[in-house]
């Protein structure tokens, strides 16, 4: 694992209060990327990006969502998504991010879309949706859900630390194609683990439907998709290319639901393309 360390670290205030951990990289002067984590993640997981050729000419910046990583952990704070699109906003305001990419992995899909359907396109350059989930994750959704995510689910809200701990070992192993070496399945664990039970029970009980949304969408998209993808399946990302007519597609083969870590170096190359053309 690297050691390079952030040029600043922030506590951005965000929705009701809530201090969001955040953590600047890079060149000052770069376009500015805001990497957004999954569900029970960390602002570790964009380390592949953070210390790497990236960082050369962009300005990224990387957060913990609420309930998350160093950021509060308030109970009761999830379900409203004002408040999600809040605390992006703080912290592009915060930050005085002009008009950055947004970067969001996994979960963050649905982040994204509070934070446009709240505060509109202007403040942003493009969206990059990877892996992505942007509507409910139900059992009327298998074909974008998988059922081993979706029988997870309580199991991840459990209070009992021993079956917490089996179904982050059993997700950990859902998120990639290839088997984590021990150094990274213990750093990932570690952090979903911090993540308290009934944040993972909250998120999951969101109703959210985004098609309105991502079909009036101008902004610039790309969407990366692992195709071995076993948490959110590549079906996911084919509606929404379709919902978003003039988005770029990338599908990586033999990759799983982390493609920035699995695949970083052809990851990374292509985002620094897609800015480029911003």
């Amino acid at each position: 694992m690297s050691n390079k360390k952030p040029l600043r670290t922030y506590k951005v205030v965000g929705a009701n209060g809530v201090n969001l951990h955040v953590e600047e990289y890079g060149n000052p002067k770069g376009t500015p990327l805001l990497f957004i984590h999954g569900a029970l993640q960390s602002r570790l997981c964009w380390m592949k990006q953070t210390d790497s050729e990236l960082a050369d000419d962009f300005r990224i910046v990387t957060m913990d969502l609420r309930g998350h990583g160093w950021s509060d952990k308030p109970k009761n704070a999830y379900a409203d998504s004002s408040v999600w699109a809040k605390d992006i906003h703080a912290v592009i305001q915060s930050l005085s991010l002009n008009r950055p990419l947004l970067i969001g992995w996994s979960y963050a899909g649905y982040v994204i879309c509070d934070y446009i359907r709240m505060y509109g396109e202007m403040d942003v350059r493009g969206i990059h949706f990877v892996g992505a989930c942007t509507r409910t994750i139900t059992a009327n959704n298998e074909d974008e859900t998988t059922k081993e995510l979706l029988e997870l689910s309580p199991l991840l809200a459990c209070n009992d630390a021993a079956t917490r701990i089996a179904s982050l070992e059993r997700f950990l192993a859902l998120c990639v194609h290839k088997k984590h070496s021990p150094q990274d399945y213990y750093f990932f664990l570690g952090f979903n683990a911090i993540v308290p039970p009934f944040i993972n029970a909250a998120l999951f009980a969101r109703t959210i439907d985004n098609k309105d949304l991502l079909s009036a969408l101008n902004l610039p998209i790309l969407i990366t998709h692992g195709v071995e993808d076993k948490v959110v399946t590549k079906i996911a990302a084919q509606r929404h290319a379709q919902l978003i007519a003039h988005a770029q597609t990338s599908y990586y083969p033999d990759v799983g639901h982390t493609p920035f870590w699995e695949e970083d170096k052809r990851f990374n190359t292509e985002l620094r393309h897609f800015v480029n053309l911003l």
